[in-house]
């Protein structure tokens, strides 16, 4: 009943495992890929014709994690997988992206990627596992796919490269020291074609190694689905792409030079105006079937691509008349918006962000839902592109894939520079509205997220900045590598290669690109080209803000205290009753984990401290030979009882009132009346042994053995 093809290698310390032939059948291509005991289906179709009139490459990738695949009951009122989650769409962007420059030149048909996560070891991320059965899928489904691809993780410790991490050690890498790079790659036999990572300030050279690291231990696994591929592969797509040069080149004579005189101006707005002139003289240009031809948008971008990619590779210079490694004009500013927590406005050139932080107590950790289990973030990072930033009236929604992406990578770049949540028990959220665009906002998030987060007072390790490189590579190798590419050079060019990072090294490194790779040699340059474009930004930046300022009074201060887990309890109280009086009383807001960390905060500096003494009061132990303030709240015929340590109560025995002899305590005291007493220590069945008369009531000091004599002899 099934034709089942499985093949299996090791790989670093688990098995990997693709299998075909048994489930999903009626899909082109079926593929579940198993590493360890996580497991990944994935299930690719395409449409045999293309629409009519469709003119771009409609390809969609899905990613789904089945909360089952761990063995757990989705959180919620619904109780099942609703909208995909923020890691969700991330993964099924970084499936996109290698995959989508390996389809045919041309082919317009929809192709449909799903992958779906049927178990989960909560060791290896299924992410990665995900990649490849997605790979295997299209290389077996006879869709016009150039690849396989395959890709790996590879983390970075004790000078030591690690193929695929375990998921616990990739976690929470701020918190782990050890641990200093979260890198992704992935890459065909012969190049690398998308690079996503998070490090700790590599240097140039150890980011290069380790993607060169990851490249390597990729290439068993490729040859595995061509493995797979020789028993299970269908018959190719029979798919001829199109032939467009006479198309082409009726287009290039109707309009190139409209669009060379258009790229030669400056100006993005009228640059683009000047463009859709062009564009539309080359339509009017043509005949009614050269214009109804649904490869006539590619004609008309090959030529635009022919004109850009000319003139950069040929005189070294650009749109706006920069050189290759030029940085567009800088200018930097915060402490714009007067009730937030931080703010700053980066601009360069025509892109810009308007960043601002906000600063927040432990209620405002953001609780996140994972497969592999349930955690806290307490540094969150939203990304805004709204339609005007870019001249268009277009519609306006919730955030989108793009939105999250580039959020999570500016996310990435700035978090390996916090400080710890111990030495600063903030949740800090950073909003990056992007206002103006023309390459780059996630890189302007970046530089304008580290000023505005000084701005806000957070102590950073040091000031971060990102710059996106761009390539162009012709036919005969000749090549150009561009610093601070704008949004027609990431368009009609090679390659979006972002890098962040401090003066010491990379946090962040993302790339993409747009044809079958690129190799060690070009990455190394860009590399080098990119930190001197980073120094460059850095120096920009410190011009407006080189260190923490002042803290915002709007902003909440928060003081933390350690407390014997043995107290927890007490104060927490039956029921929270405790710790409800105390923020109910003081007017702070007050959390307490379990290993006894209570932060306390409040705008309000006093309202901290009355929190602060009343928590103390209640875990701190009375010390012998102290002096307290206490109040009277008894008297009987020995003594009086006195409230001198928060709930606690000492005995003041009547021979300890004073210097004399007293017939009664009442003779001196009253209920209510404070005094200053000295611990004299514990009797023997742990009762509190307290004196007045060694401690002057007026001052509340030790009384000197002079006075002591002097109300002696009185």
């Amino acid at each position: 009943m099934f034709n089942e093809v499985k093949k299996s290698i090791q790989w670093g310390e688990e098995t990997l495992t693709l299998e075909t032939g048994k489930v999903a059948r009626q899909a082109d291509g079926s593929v579940i890929a198993t590493l360890g005991e996580t497991s990944v289906m994935a299930n690719v179709t395409f449409a045999k014709q293309p629409r009519e009139g469709q003119d771009f490459f409609p390809l969609t990738v899905h990613y789904q994690e089945k909360y089952y695949a761990a063995g757990k009951v989705p959180g919620g009122f619904f109780k099942r997988e609703a909208r995909p989650t923020e890691k969700e769409t991330l993964t099924a962007r970084l499936i996109d992206r290698p995959i989508r420059p390996l389809f045919v030149s041309g082919f317009k048909n929809e192709v449909l990627v799903m992958c779906t996560v049927l178990s989960h070891d909560l060791v290896n991320d299924p992410d990665i596992v995900a990649m490849i059965a997605a790979s295997a899928a299209l290389t077996i489904s006879g869709a016009p796919f150039m690849g396989p691809i395959a890709g790996c993780r590879v983390g970075y410790s004790d000078g030591e490269y690690i193929l695929n991490p375990e998921v616990d050690d990739m976690h929470d890498l701020r918190n782990n020291p050890e641990q200093r790079l979260d890198l992704v790659v992935a890459g065909t036999k012969n190049a690398v074609m998308m690079v996503e990572s998070e490090a700790y300030e590599l240097t140039e050279e150890e980011m290069l190694g380790a993607v060169t690291f990851a490249h390597e231990q990729i290439q068993p696994v490729i040859d595995l689905i061509i493995a797979l591929a020789e028993d299970a592969a269908k018959e190719p797509f029979d798919y001829q792409p199109p032939d467009i040069s006479e198309l082409y080149a009726a287009v290039k004579a109707a309009g190139e030079d409209k669009l060379v005189e258009a790229y030669k101006i400056q100006d993005k707005q009228e640059r683009t105006t000047a463009q859709n002139e062009a564009r539309a003289h080359i339509l009017e240009s043509l005949t009614e079937e050269q214009r109804d031809d649904i490869n006539v948008v590619q004609a008309i971008k090959k030529l635009e691509a022919s004109i850009l990619r000319g003139d950069i590779v040929k005189s070294g210079k650009r749109i706006d008349g920069r050189a290759l490694d030029q940085v567009r004009p800088i200018v930097c500013e915060t402490g714009l918006l007067p009730r937030t927590h931080g703010s700053a406005l980066f601009t360069r050139g025509e892109t810009q962000g308007l960043v601002v932080t906000t600063l927040g107590t432990g209620d405002d950790e953001q609780i996140i839902d994972a497969l592999h289990g349930n955690f806290r973030s307490n540094f969150l990072l939203h990304y805004n592109f709204p339609p005007y930033s870019v001249g268009e009236a277009g519609r306006v929604g919730p955030p989108g894939r793009r939105e999250i992406g580039h959020g999570k990578l500016a996310w990435r770049a700035l978090q390996a520079v916090l400080p710890a949540a111990t030495d600063f028990p903030y949740t800090v959220r950073v909003v990056s509205e992007i206002t103006e665009s023309n390459g780059s906002s996630s890189m302007a998030s970046v530089c304008g997220g580290s000023l505005s987060m000084m701005d806000a007072g957070v102590p950073l390790k040091a000031p971060v900045a990102g710059v996106a490189m761009g390539l162009v590579l012709e036919d005969d190798g000749s090549y150009g590598i561009l610093t601070d590419i704008l949004g027609d050079e990431d368009h009609l060019g090679d390659m979006d290669f972002k890098v962040a990072g401090t003066e010491n090294g990379i946090t962040s490194l993302q790339m993409d690109i747009k044809v079958a790779g690129i190799t060690p040699e070009i990455m190394e340059k860009a590399l080098a080209q990119a930190k001197a474009g980073r120094l460059h930004i850095l120096g920009e930046m410190a011009k407006a803000l080189t260190e923490a300022g002042d803290f915002s009074v709007h902003a909440p201060r928060i003081e933390t205290m350690q407390i014997p887990t043995d107290k927890i309890r007490e104060v927490i109280g039956s029921g929270g009753k405790v710790i409800r009086e105390i923020v109910e009383v003081s007017g702070a807001k007050v959390d307490i984990n379990d290993e006894g960390i209570i932060k306390i905060a409040s705008p309000n500096g006093d309202s901290i401290q009355k929190a602060y003494d009343m928590i103390h009061s209640i875990v701190a132990e009375p010390e012998e030979g102290q002096i307290y303030k206490g109040t009277v709240v008894k008297i009987v015929d020995f003594g009086a009882f006195v409230n001198f340590f928060g709930k606690r109560d000492g005995l003041v025995h009547v021979s300890q009132i004073e210097n004399r002899r007293l017939n009664h305590p009442s003779d001196v005291l009253k209920e209510g009346q404070e005094v200053w007493v000295k611990l004299l220590g514990f009797d023997d069945r742990g009762k509190v042994r307290l004196s007045m008369k060694v401690v002057d009531q007026e001052t509340g000091e030790e009384a000197t053995k002079e006075e002591k004599k002097e109300k002696d002899d009185a």
